[in-house]
C-alpha cells in the first residue's frame, strides 16, 4: 500500500521547511530508520527517517524547495513489486508557496485522487538541471554572488560543499530586469538580493510579534567583574594543574550561573505569562543566544543553578559547536524559561534585547571597561559592564526587575557563590 511522506514539524515553531537534501532516489529500497531526507527548520537542518520498509517511489518536492507548509506530502514509499500510484495529494508547489499565518497551525493535508498533470509529475520527479550542494554551501553562494552551476563539487559524489564556493570567483551581481521582481528595480551594482532563509523569516517573523505585543520595560545596571574574572583565573589555574580533565572557565559561564542563582532568589522573573494564569518554572533553564551565519538560535543550559562551573562550561561549549554545525536536537533548544545574549566580546557599550517568549526576561551584557568607579569616600578603577534587563510587563513589575538585577550584580560581585 502507497504511503505518503509528509513534511514533518520537527519544532513547535516551525509551520513550513526546505528540502535541503534528498538522500534516497527514486527507486531505492529503504529499511525503517534510513534517513530520507535533511529538512532546513527555522532551527537548524534536521534529517527525516523513514518508519518502514518498502521503496522510495517518488519525490513529490525537488530538493532545495522553500516554504514547504507542515504535513504537505512530500514523497511517496511503496511496497516491493507494487506500482506507484499516478495520483497524488495537492500540488507541492501551491503548498510550498502559499503564505502561513504567523502561529498559525497548518492542518493534516487530505489526498485527493485528482490525477496530477503528466508535466507537473514530470517536473517534481525529475528536476531539470539539478545542483547537488550543501545547505551552508548555499548560504554561502547566496552571500558571495556565485553561480552553483559553474561550481565544480568536490565533495561525495560530486556535491558542492563549502570550500568549493569559497574558492569559487564571484560573479557580478546581475541587475533585475524591469517588471521581473516586484516594487522599484536595483540600480545597477548599488545592491543585490539574497534570499531569506527559513531562520531569518521566522525570527522576523517572532521578533515582531514579541516587540508588537509584549509590554516591555528595561533596566540597566553596573556591575564590577574584577573580583568574578580573579577567581576565573584561579580556577583556571586549578584545571590546568589536574591534567587531562582541564578545562577553561570562560566569562560567560560564570554569568550563565550566576543568571540561574538569582532567578532561585527572585523566582518571579523565571515566569511566562499566559491569559488565565502566570507560570513560575522550578529550573533556571538559561537559553544562550549563539550567532550563526544566518541568524541565532539559543541552546540552553538546563538546571544551570544546580550545575557546578565545570558542567555549564563543558555543557555550554558543546551546545555552541553543535548549535553552529546545525546539529542540535529540538529539546536543546526549546524550552528554556531566561534568556542570555552577551556581545562584550564585541566591544558593545551597551544595548537592549528583545524579550524571546514565552519567557518574561532576557539579560543583555555589554563588555567589561577598565574605568574610575568612587567607592566610598575613595575613587579605583575597576572592570565594569553594563548589564541591561529586557522584561515582560505583564509577568514582572519595576520593583521585581530591580531586585533580580541587584541579585545578580551581588553574586557576580560576590563571587564564591559560584562554587559554593
Amino acid at each position: 500500500m502507497a504511503i505518503e511522506i509528509l513534511m514533518p514539524a520537527l519544532s513547535p515553531t516551525m509551520t513550513e521547511g526546505k528540502i535541503a537534501r534528498w538522500l534516497k532516489k527514486e527507486g531505492d529500497t529503504v529499511s525503517n530508520g534510513d534517513v530520507l531526507a535533511e529538512i532546513e527548520t527555522d532551527k537548524a537542518t534536521m534529517e527525516i527517517e523513514a518508519i518502514e520498509d518498502g521503496i522510495f517511489g517518488r519525490i513529490l518536492v525537488p530538493e532545495g524547495t522553500e516554504g514547504v507548509a507542515v504535513n504537505t506530502p512530500i514523497a511517496i514509499m511503496v511496497e516491493e513489486g507494487e506500482a506507484i500510484p499516478a495520483s497524488a495529494a495537492p500540488s507541492s508547489t501551491s503548498a510550498a508557496t502559499a503564505p502561513t499565518q504567523a502561529g498559525a497551525v497548518t492542518p493534516p493535508s487530505v489526498t485527493t485522487n485528482a490525477p496530477v498533470p503528466p508535466a507537473a509529475v514530470s517536473q517534481a520527479v525529475h528536476p531539470v538541471n539539478r545542483i547537488v550542494a550543501s545547505p551552508l554551501a548555499r548560504r554561502i553562494a547566496a552571500v558571495k554572488n556565485v553561480d552553483l552551476s559553474t561550481v565544480k563539487g568536490t565533495g561525495p559524489n560530486g556535491r558542492i560543499v563549502k570550500r568549493d564556493v569559497e574558492s569559487a570567483t564571484t560573479q557580478p551581481a546581475a541587475t533585475p530586469k524591469p517588471g521581473t521582481q516586484a516594487g522599484t528595480p536595483l540600480p545597477t551594482g548599488a545592491s543585490r538580493t539574497v534570499p531569506h532563509s527559513t531562520m531569518r523569516k521566522v525570527i522576523a517573523r517572532r521578533l515582531s510579534e514579541s516587540k508588537a505585543t509584549i509590554p516591555h520595560f528595561y533596566v540597566s545596571m553596573d556591575v564590577e567583574l574584577d573580583a568574578l574574572m580573579a577567581l576565573r583565573s584561579q580556577l583556571n589555574a586549578l584545571s590546568h594543574d589536574e591534567g587531562q580533565d582541564a578545562f577553561k572557565l570562560s566569562v560567560n559561564d560564570m554569568l550563565i550561573k550566576a543568571a540561574a542563582l538569582a532567578l532561585k532568589q527572585v523566582p518571579e522573573v523565571n515566569a511566562s505569562f499566559t491569559e488565565d494564569a502566570m507560570i513560575l518554572h522550578e529550573d533556571a533553564n538559561i537559553s544562550v543566544a549563539v550567532s550563526l551565519d544566518d541568524g541565532l538560535i539559543t541552546p540552553i543550559v538546563r538546571a544551570a543553578d544546580r550545575k557546578s562551573l565545570k558542567q555549564i562550561s563543558q555543557e555550554a561549549k558543546s551546545l555552541v559547536s553543535r548549535a553552529r554545525a546545525g546539529k542540535l536536537k529540538p529539546e536543546e533548544f526549546q524550552g528554556g524559561t531566561f534568556s542570555i545574549s552577551n556581545m562584550g566580546m564585541f566591544g558593545v557599550k551597551e544595548f537592549a534585547a528583545i524579550v524571546n517568549p514565552p519567557q518574561a526576561a532576557i539579560l543583555a551584557i555589554a563588555a567589561g571597561k577598565r574605568q574610575p568607579v568612587v567607592s566610598g569616600d575613595e575613587i579605583k578603577i575597576a572592570t565594569v559592564m553594563t548589564v541591561t534587563l529586557s522584561v515582560d510587563h505583564r509577568a514582572v513589575d519595576g520593583a521585581m526587575a530591580a531586585r533580580w538585577l541587584s541579585a545578580f550584580r551581588n553574586i557576580v560581585q560576590a563571587p564564591l557563590a559560584l562554587v559554593l
